[in-house]
């Protein structure tokens, strides 16, 4: 897919949608989370990206919704069923849905919707998505005990590109890489000349190590597995609440999860815990340990008698000897005792290994007897050293062993998230199908539409009370009928049924065949009438309106208030000729029917939505439009109501002129 051929995709976002793993797929698929994640491109952003790539596939350049009361009622639609999602994904993810002229479009889109129309919206699978998130990237983690070496200064640029985890050091020779191990738990170098290497440390020489970052840096997938738990854990809940199959393994991911700490380290196992807790507690074990060893002195001091001949004692004396000299004579074996002691403390409070317990005996050496005992510090040191390098190539053993088993789950992992997500999406259409009663609709070659038992779910009352309405055009039509009686809610329906069968969407009617409109045209009613410059204004958007109107649906709603009646009669009776020699379907609701019939060259068709009474002072209304007929007006009623209750001449005159 060439991205820059997509509509509203420049050089910039080219390279930025360059950077996703798989940018054809998420712009194939709509996926505005994954669309979103590229740099500097916002959810807006995705969505109108994700709307050209559909254009740019299905050969889509109409704009169907051609005025502001067609896009008012698109909204309106939208917002129907993104109150329907629990995601955030899901609500964005809709707005990849729109009118659509494209045939192929819009088989596309009404299949996904066929099938989203079949899912069941459980409870608990609803309750199962509100944890479920996009997968997001987490931060660049730092790797201290970690770097790549190279001679190459090439290699370098390209190695801190692309592990800007891992420190990288330039080395000329097997001393550089000999101070780096002191330096570092592990060094991976990336040259092959450096292959054969003999150097203390753990050195690696890997030339393919920027190749296989799961391996040399296997923080990375940790780490966004680790941000990405609760995510995952939901997504897994909802494939078991839906019965779905998922794409990976459920109990195997939850395992890998469950040894992964929040900051991306490996918890559970035994070994890295021992050498953590050893290098943690160091110093306070050995710093217990000299205690002890003073502790079992100070006692043996305090219970034991010491004689000393005054000749020794001057002789000893003269030599230079010290009193814990003196003191050694007679405590030679409890001093060794002590410091048995000591060291069997530290093996034992650290749990050291054989191999650890040799270095742990030097931190209390055999010598000259001293009171109070002291540790070595550079054997302290030095055991600090190798538990911490221990931990540490223990800990980048676990890290890769997890890692590789992770990455086996990543792409899994992604897909499972991503599907829990579209499962929203499927379930918000169909909650609105269920809600609302609806269909999907059938396209067909005739003109016009019909609509049986359809009813807006628009309308200010719940949408179990409204009224059914049937309602068929195929051509250039006039909708007369009281006021207050529904012809402004009839066109918003109709309207309503052709945006939502269009966007692939089910509408909320029994039934619904239409012909597959290029273009909505929706002119709400005028507030007042138009002064001369808006007035002319006006009639030019009609002039360009019916050019090329083949294909267009067009409803207007009482253009007569622009102007004065008269003249209004025969603009619209122009209007209407126009659009039937177009061969456009049309809908103008108006009170000057008769008038407009009077003033047109051709028979136009005029539908009546009736009245069949006043009953206490309230109109009863048939809400579906009568074919052929011109329905009588509020004020006709009322004088027919005044003529047959009070009967007279006046009220008979007055009747007869309707």
């Amino acid at each position: 897919m060439e991205l820059e051929a997509i509509p509203g995709v420049g050089a910039k976002t080219a390279d930025a949608l360059h950077e996703l793993d798989d940018p054809e797929t998420a712009l194939r698929e709509g996926d505005v989370a994954a669309i979103a994640s590229a740099s500097g491109i916002t959810h807006g952003r995705a969505v109108q990206i994700a709307r050209g790539a559909i254009r740019d596939r299905h050969d889509d350049n109409g704009r169907v919704l051609a005025t502001d009361r067609a896009r008012d009622l698109y909204r309106d639609a939208m917002g129907l069923l993104k109150d329907r999602t629990v995601t955030d994904y899901a609500e964005t993810r809709l707005e990849t849905f729109y009118p659509s002229a494209s045939r192929s479009r819009i088989q596309e889109a009404r299949s996904f919707v066929a099938d989203a129309m079949e899912r069941d919206p459980d409870p608990d699978i609803l309750e199962a998505l509100s944890g479920v998130d996009p997968m997001e990237s987490p931060d660049t983690v730092r790797v201290r005990e970690r770097c790549l070496a190279t001679a190459d200064a090439e290699c370098y640029a390209e190695a801190e590109e692309a592990v800007p985890e891992l420190s990288v050091e330039i080395v000329e020779d097997a001393r550089d890489v000999s101070e780096l191990a002191r330096s570092y738990a592990t060094v991976v170098v990336l040259d092959e000349s450096f292959a054969g290497l003999d150097v203390q440390g753990d050195v690696r020489v890997r030339p393919d190590a920027l190749e296989t970052p799961a391996e040399t840096v296997p923080e990375r997938l940790l780490a966004r597995f680790a941000a990405n738990r609760d995510r995952l854990l939901a997504a897994a809940n909802v494939h078991e609440a839906a019965t779905i199959d998922p794409p990976c393994e459920l109990d195997a991911l939850r395992d890998a999860l469950s040894r992964i700490d929040d900051d991306g380290s490996v918890i559970g196992d035994a070994e890295f815990g021992r050498l953590t807790t050893a290098v943690d507690d160091l110093d306070a074990a050995v710093g217990t340990a000299e205690s002890v060893a003073n502790d079992h002195l100070r006692e043996a001091i305090r219970e034991r008698d010491v004689t000393i001949e005054g000749q020794d004692f001057l002789s000893l004396v003269e030599q230079g000897a010290r009193v814990d000299s003196l003191l050694s004579r007679e405590l030679a074996d409890e001093y060794d005792a002590a410091l048995d002691r000591a060291r069997d403390h530290v093996i034992a409070a650290l749990q050291l290994e054989p191999g650890e317990a040799e270095i742990a005996e030097r931190v209390f050496a055999d010598g000259d007897p001293t009171f109070p005992v002291e540790q070595d510090e550079a054997s302290v040191s030095r055991l600090r050293t190798e538990l911490s390098a221990a931990r540490d190539q223990r800990a980048a053993m676990l890290k890769a062993e997890l890692a590789e088993e992770l990455s086996a789950l990543r792409d899994p992992a992604d897909a499972l998230v991503r599907d829990a997500l579209e499962l929203d999406v499927e379930l918000a259409i169909a909650r609105f199908a269920r809600d609302f009663e609806c269909t999907l609709p059938t396209f067909d070659r005739d003109r016009g539409f019909r609509i049986v038992e359809g009813r807006s779910p628009l309308l200010d009352v719940p949408f179990e009370e409204v009224e059914a309405v049937d309602y068929a055009v195929s051509g250039a039509t006039l909708l007369s009928g009281v006021n207050s009686g529904g012809k402004t809610s009839t066109l918003d329906l109709v309207a309503l049924v052709v945006i939502l069968a269009q966007m692939g969407m089910p509408v909320p009617a029994t039934e619904v065949r239409l012909e597959r409109f290029e273009e909505i045209h929706y002119y709400a009613k005028s507030q007042g009438t138009l002064d001369a410059g808006a007035f002319e204004a006006t009639l030019r958007e009609f002039g360009d309106l019916v050019e090329g109107a083949d294909g267009r649906l067009v409803l207007v709603d009482e253009l007569e208030s622009i102007t004065e009646p008269g003249a209004s009669a025969k603009i619209i009776a122009g209007i209407l000729e126009a659009l039937e020699d177009q061969a456009a379907t049309g809908v103008f609701v108006s009170h000057l029917a008769r008038e407009i019939r009077e003033a047109a060259d051709f028979e136009i068709a005029v539908d009546g939505i009736e009245a069949t009474g006043l009953v206490e002072g309230e109109l009863r209304v048939n809400r579906s439009p009568r074919k052929d007929h011109l329905a009588r007006s509020t004020p006709e009623l009322i004088v027919e109501k005044l003529s047959n209750r009070r009967g007279g001449e006046f009220y008979d005159d007055l009747l007869e002129k309707f």
